[in-house]
């Protein structure tokens, strides 16, 4: 007689079948947010008061606040550099560098993040909706150069026409770059199987791309610690961190 085992892992049933998704795809188009990066040690703002040394994080991350004190927003960047330069990939970023291997141009990774982690694990297809920490962009001729985490000046200027350097980040209130935009959307589109890591996907107007999976027919998989507002739009959760849950359905392929 058959006796069903009593300690199932409650992951095999929702690891087969994103796996099963992966076998049966050509395409695949991953979006990622701050939950990667926070394996690596990268501080979440978002998570946790949303404060950096007192200063609400939209202070510090306007085009408001900079104008306001420029001084002070290079700081936090600076700062931010800083802690980017001594954090490495995890094995979620590894696991995604062997995806893209694996679907070659079928696969376009599509970040929120800007601390260049998925570059630097090895992805070449990454679309950076928010801008880079490693780059700067003039306010005067809008040069747009990569410094790499090399610390710069408290206030540092363009080498090009002397004018004032900012992040070239997406801040709140801008707009995202139109061209990565559509990138995304147009892979989103393109995509059998669309991931969702390390997000609650509220951050318009990427939140909007899971729906949009969704409603095109491709199989949405989240990557999240908890079920969040991008689940019911889910059809498997895979919930724990990116670094074990990505790794455990590679190799299941």
């Amino acid at each position: 007689m058959h006796h069903p085992i009593e300690h199932d892992d409650p992951l095999e049933e929702p690891l087969d079948r994103a796996a099963n998704y992966l076998r049966d795809a050509q395409t695949l188009a991953v979006l990622t947010g701050a939950g990667i990066s926070a394996e690596s040690g990268i501080p979440t703002f978002r998570a946790s008061d949303g404060l950096w040394e007192n200063h609400p994080i939209e202070e510090v991350a306007t085009p408001e606040g900079f104008e306001r004190d420029p001084r002070l927003v290079w700081r936090f960047y600076n700062a931010r550099r800083a802690s980017v330069a001594q954090a490495q990939p995890n094995p979620g970023h590894r696991a995604l560098v062997a995806l893209e291997q694996r679907y070659q141009d079928g696969f376009t990774l599509i970040t929120q993040n800007v601390d260049g982690l998925h570059t630097l694990a090895g992805n070449r297809s990454v679309l950076e909706l928010h801008g880079s920490l490693r780059r700067t962009r003039c306010t005067v001729c809008g040069d747009i150069a990569d410094r790499g985490l090399e610390p710069l000046d408290e206030l540092p200027h363009c080498p090009k026409c002397s004018g004032l350097l900012r992040p070239d980040i997406v801040w709140f209130h801008e707009m995202l770059p139109q061209d990565v935009w559509l990138s995304a959307v147009e892979a989103v589109y393109r995509c059998q199987v669309f991931f969702v890591i390390g997000t609650s996907a509220v951050v318009c107007p990427a939140a909007g791309l899971v729906p949009l999976a969704r409603r095109n027919g491709a199989r949405v998989v989240e990557f999240n610690l908890t079920r969040t507002e991008a689940s019911r739009y889910c059809d498997v959760g895979l919930y724990g961190p990116a670094g074990e849950m990505l790794p455990k359905l590679l190799s299941r392929l």
